[in-house]
């Protein structure tokens, strides 16, 4: 599920909740209490720096970051697509260079030219398209793209089911029909290259289960990052099994219960911003030479996401199964990457999807998170850059753009 599901969710009703007063929790029940175990742990990995850096220059440093940071500033060709229930999902397209390498198109007896391969990138929880930041650099002018923002994430509009009188809950299913959505709109023709991250790649197995054709007609390549086809209740996300089976069994209603606060709970996400950080941290990365940049950019994007859009999300993940879905891509280029670090959707979830797609091409990237893409760039880009090779997308004699390294100087 991203950055998040259970590991960010904690994060963000913990460190809501240490300003939501008692009173709050009285009405979430025992919930409180075991968040807040959780959430000591966090509190104890920045216990250090409040005691020899004041408030107000970790909150400069902050703004300093976001203000200097390059991440997630690429911008493209923006464009809208309709979901079946109304909603406005946002999209942005980077078109071919034709003067890149890439592959020409040729005009043959005044026919129109194909149509060129189209790597449709899906982000995860609490995200935006912008955390694919460094493989859109890199991949820039190569190959044409698509990114788009989840509904109720980034620049889409919050869901249309969720907002009208039935209040609808978000479904995995209905991700797959918003990717259909933005193919129909951005990519109507030509081959497709599908590329997710956690929430993305379920939103990828969606599409299959209930587009099966557009997968079999137009689709050459896929590759999984940092997801799972299903068992995501039995993760435990590196904590006591006992704390986390209490907080599974509380943490929707204790969500849904902030989601109805949403203003309290959001000037208490600013007040405990150091708490929320190092939660962050710790559920999106692995290596301790990660730029404070990259890092602070990954908080800024989840901190963005509403207490009551992670209310709607989260129950879609415990139902997620789509294990039988994998079987669409039995027969095409498949790359399956993970962290082995990654205490969201762990490795396992990875090799599980490998052993039902035994062609695919599995990688697990040592020292690595959840936020893989964002951690170490360079490896995520270099198997995806292989895979559009091996589908035609690209030459293979091709040069990656620079996508830089989130390692700090002298590391």
């Amino acid at each position: 599920m991203s950055e998040t599901s259970t590991g960010d969710a904690v994060a963000i009703a913990a460190s809501a909740a240490a300003v939501a007063g008692p009173g709050t929790w009285r009405r979430a029940g025992i919930a409180g209490a075991a968040i807040g175990v959780i959430a000591a742990g966090a509190a104890a990995g920045v216990a250090i720096e409040r005691l020899t850096v004041s408030r107000g220059v970790r909150k400069k440093a902050r703004l300093a970051l976001d203000a200097s940071g390059p991440y997630g500033s690429l911008r493209g060709t923006p464009g809208q697509a309709l979901a079946d229930d109304g909603t406005r999902l946002y999209y942005e397209s980077d078109d071919l260079d034709p003067e890149a390498g890439a592959p020409r198109r040729r005009r043959l007896f005044g026919r129109k030219a194909p149509a060129p391969v189209t790597v449709v990138f899906s982000h995860g929880y609490c995200l935006s398209q912008d955390a694919w930041h460094f493989q859109r650099s890199a991949l820039r002018g190569l190959v044409r793209t698509v990114h788009w923002d989840q509904r109720s994430h980034g620049r889409s509009a919050r869901g249309a089911a969720q907002l009208g009188p039935d209040r609808t809950p978000v479904s995995i299913d209905q991700l797959g029909r918003d990717l259909k959505a933005v193919i129909d709109a951005a990519a109507p023709e030509g081959p497709l290259v599908l590329v997710g991250h956690s929430m993305g790649g379920m939103t990828i197995m969606a599409l299959a289960e209930h587009f099966p054709e557009l997968v079999r007609d137009r689709v050459v390549g896929v590759a999984f990052v940092g997801t799972s086809s299903g068992k995501l209740g039995e993760v435990h996300y590196g904590l006591p099994v006992a704390g986390v089976n209490a907080v599974r069994r509380v943490l929707p209603g204790v969500l849904r219960a902030l989601g109805s606060r949403a203003e309290l709970v959001e000037r208490g996400r600013h007040a405990t911003a150091d708490l929320f950080a190092g939660l962050i941290k710790r559920y999106s990365f692995s290596s301790k030479d990660v730029d404070p940049a990259v890092a602070r950019f990954a908080e800024r994007m989840i901190e963005s996401t509403p207490i009551d859009v992670v209310a709607e999300f989260y129950p879609a993940f415990d139902e997620h199964d789509k294990a039988a879905a994998l079987a669409v891509f039995r027969e095409m280029p498949v790359l399956v990457l993970a962290g082995d670090r990654d205490l969201v959707t762990p490795s396992a979830h990875s090799e599980a999807i490998a052993d039902l797609l035994p062609a695919a091409e599995l990688v697990i990237v040592p020292d690595a998170g959840h936020l893989v893409m964002l951690e170490h760039p360079e490896a995520v880009t270099d198997r995806l850059a292989d895979l559009l090779a091996r589908v035609g997308a690209m030459p293979a004699a091709a040069n990656v753009g620079p996508y830089g390294s989130t390692a700090q100087p002298g590391r």
